[in-house]
């Protein structure tokens, strides 16, 4: 069967990309090497009554144009507010709680710095105006070099947007993209605490320290989202993050998608120097017109494609693309809540982002040490405890936890493979809880353990980077994964790239799924009127 698209990797963005190009008319299909879709946005049973959310965790960069013309809400999404943002236990019994009202977290920074509580305002509005920009800037193409005419007006437009800033505004863009989060943080905020609480996402996703110079953009690049319209919001998805892609499954299959599951591929074919096929690991051969890649560049251009098919330099640069985000991801059942010394009564501190990282200098440390020994001996983590806003996940009376712990060595030192030190690593997370939730080991009922090369080897993450790349400055916008081909289109005619590799980057956002297709449509249509001109001619 010959195709007018197909899509390679059923994630969320590639069931993004195949909607709307069903929806624009073109007979689309979707090949997932796995037996369902959904990429790393899925849930998943790991222990008897004992459901999870995988890989991805939390839900807030989804865009909403996505929910909307996907009818996402009518495909069964539901999403809700966590009750409060953060929560902090500090090794000294003390806490910090990150709320969702401003007077309220004001209040929970002055127990530490006045100076700190009076300047939250002004940081939250210095940052959200920056947001903005990013969200403008979120469902658009980067100008391309070399595009002509369209490309300059798009560059004209999007430079207008940031030129509109305030003078403070762009000083704070520039140093957003260039300092460090410590840095950065340094000159708004003085109590360790504070900052480690924003500091922590500056390396989400980010094998690096706080102290890497361009880490501060990591930090913007998690506040640009929203949840049911409440900007910078963070929730959850009842069902767990595969409700999300399997709503999108159903959004996609009433666009007659086709949709198949356990269809590895493995190689992308050309006609003349123009991709026109695909070959599956069964040895099938899939015929069509256009084909889009929701995969991260290096194994897309690595492992896919002829090299012959490439231009030497944009291989060159492929192979020095830096991936690898230093994730080491587990799920846990327990039988009971955790009780945590600072804060040991439930509440709503328990359906927050439970950060374990009471400084930035902690975080520096983690990072030396995954450098040097593979992983941190006081690691980085953030637990979720979804069970307590959803209760499909478990059993009566227990839970399941999300803990996503950062500063793992993508590859070992000395040679050592993730296979033989997993258990020990996970261990030492156990451990590191341990310390702030004393019987935290006792009520684990079972645990689920996703090394970096487990998230590799399970979701094909290069290096287990959830982001598919760096988010550093030279891995980003018009540059996302190679200047001259951040616009979506690869070096191949008719091959596409529509994964977290490109811009805007990693995060559950749909936004490079969305952007890919309408840069295949735009295509598409400026090809059918050279061929209708042709025909006149």
């Amino acid at each position: 069967m010959i195709y007018d698209a197909i899509v390679i990797g059923g994630g969320h963005n590639g069931l993004v990309c195949a909607f709307y190009l069903a929806k624009a008319g073109l007979k689309t299909c979707v090949l997932e090497a796995r037996s369902i879709v959904g990429g790393a946005a899925v849930t998943e049973e790991f222990a008897p009554g004992f459901r999870n959310s995988t890989a991805s965790y939390t839900v807030s960069l989804l865009q909403p144009k996505v929910i909307a013309d996907m009818a996402l809400h009518d495909h069964g999404l539901r999403m809700v507010h966590r009750p409060a943002a953060n929560f902090m236990p500090l090794p000294d019994g003390r806490h910090l709680i990150a709320h969702n009202d401003t007077a309220q977290t004001q209040a929970e920074f002055a127990k530490f710095s006045r100076k700190d509580a009076e300047r939250l305002p002004a940081y939250g509005d210095a940052l959200e105006k920056i947001a903005d920009v990013l969200r403008t800037f979120a469902l658009k193409a980067p100008p391309q070099p070399g595009g002509g005419i369209p490309s300059m007006i798009a560059a004209l437009g999007q430079g207008r947007t940031a030129a509109n800033l305030s003078r403070e505004a762009q000083r704070d863009l520039i140093e957003l993209f260039t300092k460090s989060a410590a840095e950065f943080l340094d000159g708004w905020f003085e109590s360790d605490p504070v900052r480690a609480l924003f500091g922590f996402d500056a390396v989400v996703g980010n094998h690096a320290s706080p102290y890497t110079p361009g880490s501060a953009y990591v930090l913007l690049h998690h506040i640009f989202g929203e949840v049911n319209g409440r900007r910078g919001a963070w929730g959850h998805a009842i069902g767990g993050m595969g409700a999300i892609t399997q709503a999108m499954a159903r959004a996609c299959e009433g666009a007659s998608v086709t949709i198949r599951t356990e269809s590895p591929v493995a190689r992308i074919l050309t006609d003349q120097g123009r991709a026109s096929a695909v070959e599956l690991e069964s040895g099938e051969t899939i015929a069509a017109k256009i084909v889009a890649a929701n995969l991260g560049p290096t194994p897309l251009f690595q492992k896919l494609c002829d090299p012959a098919d490439l231009p030497a330099d944009f291989r060159a640069r492929i192979a020095r693309y830096k991936t690898g985000s230093g994730t080491f991801r587990m799920n846990v059942a327990l039988s009971e809540l955790p009780r945590f010394t600072a804060l040991p009564e439930p509440g709503a501190h328990m359906s927050a982002g439970i950060i374990m990282a009471p400084s930035l200098d902690y975080m520096d440390r983690a990072f030396d040490d995954s450098k040097t020994l593979g992983w941190s001996r006081q690691p980085i983590v953030e637990m979720l405890i979804p069970s307590t806003l959803d209760d499909s996940l478990a059993p009566p009376g227990a839970h399941v936890a999300s803990l996503f712990c950062q500063q793992f060595a993508p590859v070992l030192p000395g040679g050592r493979s993730w296979d033989d030190a997993r258990e020990a690593a996970a261990d030492t997370v156990i451990a590191t809880v341990e310390t702030y939730a004393p019987g935290f080991k006792a009520s684990i009922v079972a645990r689920q353990i996703h090394s970096p090369l487990d998230l590799e080897r399970k979701f094909g993450l290069a290096g287990g980077d959830i982001f598919h790349g760096r988010m550093s400055l030279d891995q980003l916008w018009a540059a996302r994964p190679v200047l001259g081909h951040g616009d979506y289109r690869s070096p191949i005619p008719g091959l596409y790239m529509c994964g977290s590799g490109t811009h805007p980057g990693g995060g559950v956002t749909g936004a490079p799924g969305h952007n890919a297709a309408h840069a295949i449509l735009r295509d598409r249509s400026m090809l059918g009127r050279l061929v209708g001109k042709r025909r006149h001619a």
